[in-house]
């Protein structure tokens, strides 16, 4: 209602002008305080002005408000202003899921993700999938490294942060989650399907090895506490077992304990640099060295590094060293680029906050955070057209092998191709990969499936790589990340 001199307060206008006239008052009592916060250092006056709006939010705010979900609010929106994603705030449930994921076992489907970085101007920033866990509900269900979640439960997922995704997917042993995956979309047509997917106890996996011919394979799938140990095992079964070679698998592991890294590196190195850190400041704040004593593979035995999109953080800092050092030669496609040390800071309330405190630098002075590490050798898998993209995801959305290998519990390797020869008349697939997504369901059925040389065009030319006359010349002539990194710049 426009304002009129001659008009005279009602009894209807007169509690509309009291209002305001409280609603000026409200803000009188506000402003000298703010109008007071004149610190010079600017953390503490932003300090005294938020402390000021919590007070007076709690006080004033039409209905009441939980003073937890205010400071849990304020704790969220002031990491995320960080823009860094690894940087974040921790809610109980947040806290309890990280614990479960470093150590132990856990309830949830076994997918290692992170909040991912939008490729295109305007592209959303979902939770990527790093890696599945192998024989998990994740990796049962056909998702793969590189599939984005954009919903959980039907919810987006683009506002939400990793930790807060990671407790919606995590819960009670037997309980359904929905999973909106998106795939492809740059290179490839995008696809976006459904999954719901039955929590199981997720183990948190270490090692997998086996012999091939006299070439052992080492499969580190994440750095836990007992992964040091588990690897030295495994070279030690190596050695009894005759081997003169040896081809470390690091694909799809996302990481975990960087001090686990160091031991891993350890056995392989002699002497110098593993990695090292700097603060905000350039300070070093560890340095991890190499100790003779502690080596425990010889120097003259080749080894070879396979690493994808999946390898990231503590295998990254793994094959960085081995390469840097000119140790091991890497092959496959570039590698996630995680380059950061985050610290968990537990708070009284149970909750806590995970900060990015530093960035790690490779032997030769390299920082691979958002970069990755590039192969010596690039070996990549065939990419699926944008039909038969969608013929297998049909395939793996009616489960036809699953049922198929269920009814079959003992199939054959000759049974296996003919049943992949049977499946081509139907699905217009590369005969190799139905013959792996056969294999591996009824392999899954007798444990699991360590590796597969009729499929894996990355681990048959790291076996080729290891056993040629040439390898140390290879390995010695092979570029450091810092040479790499030059190289690039000019």
């Amino acid at each position: 209602m426009p304002y009129n001199k001659s008009m005279k307060p009602t009894s209807s206008t007169c509690p509309r002008i009291m209002r305001a006239a409280a609603f000026v008052l409200c803000l009188s009592c506000l402003m000298p305080a703010l109008i007071q916060a004149k610190e010079k250092d600017p953390a503490k006056k932003y300090k005294q002005i938020i402390s000021t709006i919590l007070d007076f939010t709690q006080q004033k705010f039409v209905d009441d408000i939980d003073a937890k979900a205010l400071y849990q609010g304020a704790m969220r929106g002031m990491l995320e202003a960080t823009g860094d994603p690894h940087t974040v705030y921790l809610d109980e449930d947040d806290m309890h899921a990280m614990q479960n994921t470093t150590t132990g076992s856990f309830g949830g489907v076994g997918l290692t993700v992170s909040k991912d970085t939008p490729r295109t101007p305007g592209e959303k920033a979902y939770i990527l999938v790093i890696s599945p866990i192998e024989n998990s509900p994740g990796e049962q269900a056909g998702i793969i490294a590189g599939d984005r979640i954009t919903a959980i439960n039907g919810e987006p997922t683009d506002s939400m942060t990793i930790d807060q995704a990671v407790a919606k997917i995590h819960g009670k042993i037997k309980t359904p989650v929905e999973l909106t995956i998106l795939r492809g979309g740059v290179n490839t047509a995008p696809l976006e399907f459904k999954r719901t997917l039955i929590r199981s106890n997720i183990e948190v996996p270490t090692v997998a090895s086996a012999m091939i011919g006299k070439t052992g394979y080492l499969r580190i799938i994440k750095f836990t506490p007992d992964t040091a140990e588990r690897t030295k095992s495994a070279l030690k079964e190596f050695k009894r077992q005759g081997y003169d070679s040896l081809v470390i698998d690091l694909r799809n592991n996302p990481g975990g304990l960087i001090s686990a890294a160091a031991d891993v590196a350890d056995l392989f190195i002699d002497s110098g640099t593993i990695f090292y850190t700097l603060d905000r400041n350039g300070k070093k704040d560890d340095m991890f060295t190499a100790k003779a004593r502690r080596t425990l593979v010889p120097a003259e035995l080749p080894v070879a590094v396979l690493i994808n999109r999946g390898t990231a953080s503590a295998a990254e800092i793994v094959s960085a060293a081995l390469k840097d050092h000119h140790r091991a030669y890497l092959i496959g496609e570039k590698s996630y680029g995680k380059g950061s040390v985050q610290l968990v800071v537990p708070l009284s309330a149970g909750d806590g906050l995970k900060i990015t405190i530093a960035r790690y630098y490779t032997p030769s002075d390299a920082c691979i955070d958002k970069t990755g590490i590039l192969p010596d050798k690039e070996v990549l898998f065939p990419q699926l057209t944008e039909e038969a993209a969608r013929l297998y995801q049909e395939l793996l959305e009616k489960d036809v092998i699953g049922v198929y290998v269920q009814d079959h519990p003992a199939m054959t390797e000759s049974d296996i191709r003919a049943y992949a020869d049977e499946l081509q008349k139907t699905y217009d697939l590369e005969p190799r990969l139905l013959r792996h997504t056969v294999r591996s369901q009824a392999m899954r059925l007798r444990g699991g499936l360590t590796y597969d040389l009729d499929y894996d065009v990355q681990l048959t030319a790291a076996l080729s790589l290891v056993h040629q006359p040439n390898y140390a010349g290879l390995t010695a002539a092979a570029k450091t990340l810092k040479a790499q990194e030059q190289t690039q710049a000019q």
